[in-house]
Order: structure tokens, then sequence, then C-alpha cells
């Protein structure tokens, strides 16, 4: 069982294609079969023109899961893909949307049964436990998400700066368990729940597990032996 996250970058955003590379090879297919969901951005034109360009030549096949689509129907297409990547945008109202339609049972059983799961920002982040939601006004605070990875979650670390801070408010208040936090460019292979390989696209980017502690939260720098 395998799932990618990606802190930021890659075709959605029109940047380190090789984070879109890393996610082809982890399939061990010369021509793996992909399928994109655009939910968290209201499945948003642009995006799924962009997956379509950049995966037309080395993929075998293309899908793009609409929410209009029925748990069933999902099923049925999820049977016939190797990749799932999942794209930005609003994680809150993605999960709440996958709950509500019955999706998140669908992916679940999906990622159990060998579908790898890849995604960027809210596509990284609403595989753990619990992620760090920001809607871009107040506060930002930690949501439920679909708990594949018994962790919690943050991208854009780096690159949005009052990340930080309010992740290891929330680690050091027990509101989010131990948390991976992932910069831009950098994207974290996970197998069977636990990180097996750390990869980065960006120089002087990295990836993160921040800890509770008595004295407050404490931060390392994630690495693979």
């Amino acid at each position: 069982m395998k799932i990618i996250a990606i802190g930021g970058g890659g075709f959605t955003h029109d940047t380190e294609p090789d984070l879109d590379d890393l996610c082809l090879s982890e399939t061990g297919c010369n021509h793996p079969r992909v399928a994109f969901i655009g939910t968290a951005s209201g499945d948003d034109p642009v995006k799924i023109e962009r997956f379509r360009a950049r995966f037309a030549d080395v993929a075998a096949s293309l899908e793009h899961f609409q929410m209009t689509l029925s748990a069933a129907q999902l099923t049925q297409k999820l049977g016939q893909v190797d990749l799932v990547y999942v794209g930005g945008g609003d994680t809150e109202k993605m999960v709440s949307a996958w709950r509500q339609s019955g999706w998140d049972d669908v992916l679940r059983k999906a990622y159990q049964s060998g579908v790898i799961l890849a995604g960027v920002s809210a596509g990284a982040v609403c595989w753990f436990d619990t992620f760090l939601f920001s809607s871009g006004k107040g506060v930002m605070r930690p949501l439920p998400g679909l708990g594949l990875i018994p962790l919690g979650a943050c991208p854009h670390y780096s690159s949005e700066t009052d990340r930080r801070a309010a992740l290891h408010a929330a680690v050091t208040a027990k509101t989010m368990p131990a948390s991976v936090a992932i910069d831009d460019g950098v994207a974290i292979v996970f197998e069977n729940g636990s990180p097996t390989r750390v990869f980065t696209a960006q120089k002087g980017s990295g990836a993160y597990m921040v800890y509770w502690s008595p004295q407050g939260a404490t931060e390392q720098t994630l690495s693979i032996d």
C-alpha cells in the first residue's frame, strides 16, 4: 500500500516535473494508467488540462474522476488505474464531499487493494489522521483526514511563513499528533503507513517530523536510512 505526499509543485503548479516522474516511477509500470481527482479545486479546467498535457505521452490511459461519479461508479473506475493523483485546493471541502458521497470508503479500499494514491497540498495531506488546514483567512486549524497514515501533516511548510508556528502550536497543544511537514518541491513516499523515501526536487527544501515534548514541539529533519 503506497501513498506519495507532495508539499507543493508538480504539474498542477506547472513546476518541478521531477515530482510527477517520481509518481510514475513508483507504479513500476512503463506506461501506467493514471487518474486525476480535482475535487479540492472544484474541478478547475486549467488543472485538468495540465494533467492531460503532462501525462499524455507517458501514460497508457488518462481519466479525470469528476465529483458527479457515484461511489459505485468510482469503484469500477478505480479498478482500471494504477495511480490516482489528487490536486490541491480546499482540503476541508474536499474531504467533506468525499464523506458525503462515500468516496472516502472507496478510495480507502482502492488503497488497500494496491492502487497508488498521490497528491499535492490538499491531495497530499487528506490521507493522514489529521491535517493543518488553512482557508486563507483566520487561524489555521487541525482537521480530521481519512486516517490512512497515523500521523498529522502540513504542506507548504517553508513557503507559507505562518505554517511552522501554527503546526508547532498545534503539536504542543496536542490538537495534532506527531506530524510530517513538507516543503514545496518535496515528496514523501509512504508504504503501509510509514515513510520510506524523501525525494527533493527543489534545492534547499526538505521534509520534517514535528513531535510533542514537554518543552514544546520539537522539529527534526526527516531522513530515510
